[in-house]
């Protein structure tokens, strides 16, 4: 039978179109800021999950999702739960973290009106192909651990920054810092007196070889040569055994473990009594998989403060064992703290009686005063953070704790000199 269409009947088709809609809009990311009243908020978490730096990877990860979790544990922030929506950065095709795939995640997260903010990238290659999407949507990312300076150097603000506004925070100092205080180490406390640089091609890997090069050479220290190792490529031995006939002090590779696994394993054989050392690329749990005795005295950096040792931090390092199953590094640590000033600007701004959205949560961002694990986080005007310490560690095996016990078999060696 055919039914008559009744006033109150109408309104109620009416109604249900419009909640349709609003829902149909807020899965968009279509609704104008401030619209959509959820009591959820949404961050994402953008890294290499595949691929070569994925065991580090997780560490990050997993330090993020600690402090979310602890926090929503806690009821939220100002009344919000903080939902985490996880992306791969990483592909199989590259066998690490893909620039590209950065891009198309960073995308998806700016499509979606209720993600506030981002966590990541790992690496510094996808940080450069995220930033101008960033810039666009005035979505703020907090890095734990991409160090390239470029992405927040001023010089480049129209590539990397088209909107102006700083985008890019990081956790962790740059490569400006953790390149030449390496040289300053390796100068001043190994008195190395010549060295031949290596890099994987990455825009972390050139970036960090550039800037360790360019200090080695106010240092006095003698480069040999320099060269370019493709990820992919299975051998290196060529280049090893030329420097093997040059007869340096010392090998610096500026890269991360794709390549760095590789060499770490060819050079115990070519070049076993040669210093050899790089920057955070060659620090933590995708490294250790070229094994001992490859890694065995390699010297790496992180650009932050060690802090998993620190009794001050015990109880964080505790609980990540608790819900892991496993040790965090220091960069968990960042990601820890990165998550920390994310929810610390949406209290703030939840406080303010403004909207809570991503550029209300961008503002706070770049406001940041807190004490963290770390220390206090304060951000400059390009988003860097304000404390430059490196730190230097020496991988030695201790046959007390399991091979890959990152926790033990990377000694802290101590804060790099300064310039």
């Amino acid at each position: 039978m055919r039914r008559r269409n009744t006033p109150a009947l109408g309104r109620a088709l009416g109604l249900a179109a419009i909640v349709c809609l609003v829902a149909t809009l807020v899965v968009l990311g279509a609704l104008p800021r401030g619209l959509a009243q959820s009591k959820t908020l949404y961050v994402g978490i953008t890294l290499p999950l595949t691929g070569a730096d994925a065991e580090d990877a997780e560490l990050i990860k997993d330090g993020a999702l600690l402090a979310i979790e602890q926090q929503n544990a806690k009821g939220g922030v100002a009344g919000y739960k903080i939902e985490p929506i996880i992306l791969d950065n990483g592909t199989a095709t590259a066998g690490q973290y893909d620039p590209a795939q950065a891009a198309t995640n960073i995308r998806k997260l700016v499509a979606n009106v209720g993600v506030v903010a981002n966590i990541g990238p790992q690496m510094s290659g996808s940080g450069k192909a995220m930033s101008p999407i960033l810039s666009e949507a005035d979505l703020a990312t907090i890095t734990p651990s991409s160090t390239n300076p470029d992405i927040t150097d001023p010089k480049f603000a129209s590539q990397y920054r088209p909107n102006g506004k700083a985008v890019y925070f990081r956790t962790v100092t740059t490569d400006a810092y953790q390149g030449p205080n390496m040289a300053n180490f390796m100068a001043e406390k190994l008195r190395v007196k010549s060295v031949y640089v290596l890099d994987d091609s990455g825009a972390y890997g050139v970036g960090m070889a550039d800037a360790f090069q360019k200090r080695a050479g106010v240092k006095g220290m003698k480069v040999l040569g320099r060269d370019q190792l493709n990820p992919k490529e299975a051998d290196y031995t060529t280049v090893l055994t030329k420097i093997k006939g040059l007869n340096p002090d010392a090998i610096y590779y500026g890269g991360v473990a794709q390549a760095g696994v590789k060499l770490a394993k060819q050079a115990y054989d070519v070049v076993p009594k040669l210093i050899k050392a790089g920057g955070d690329g060659v620090q933590g749990a995708s490294f250790l998989k070229a094994g001992f005795p490859a890694v065995d005295g390699w010297y790496s950096t992180i650009a932050g403060p060690h802090v998993t040792e620190d009794p001050k931090a015990q109880a964080i390092v505790q609980a990540f064992k608790k819900r892991w199953g496993k040790n965090p590094d220091d960069y968990s640590i960042t990601a820890y703290d990165a998550a920390l000033v994310i929810m610390d600007a949406i209290k703030r701004v939840a406080a303010s009686g403004k909207p809570v959205d991503r550029h209300s949560v961008r503002d706070a961002i770049q406001t940041t005063h807190l004490m963290t694990v770390q220390g206090l986080i304060s951000f400059d005007e390009n988003g860097d953070i304000k404390n430059r310490v490196v730190s230097v560690f020496q991988y030695r095996h201790n046959k007390e704790f399991p091979d890959d016990d990152i926790l033990h078999q990377i000694k802290y060696i101590g804060i790099a000199p300064q310039d």
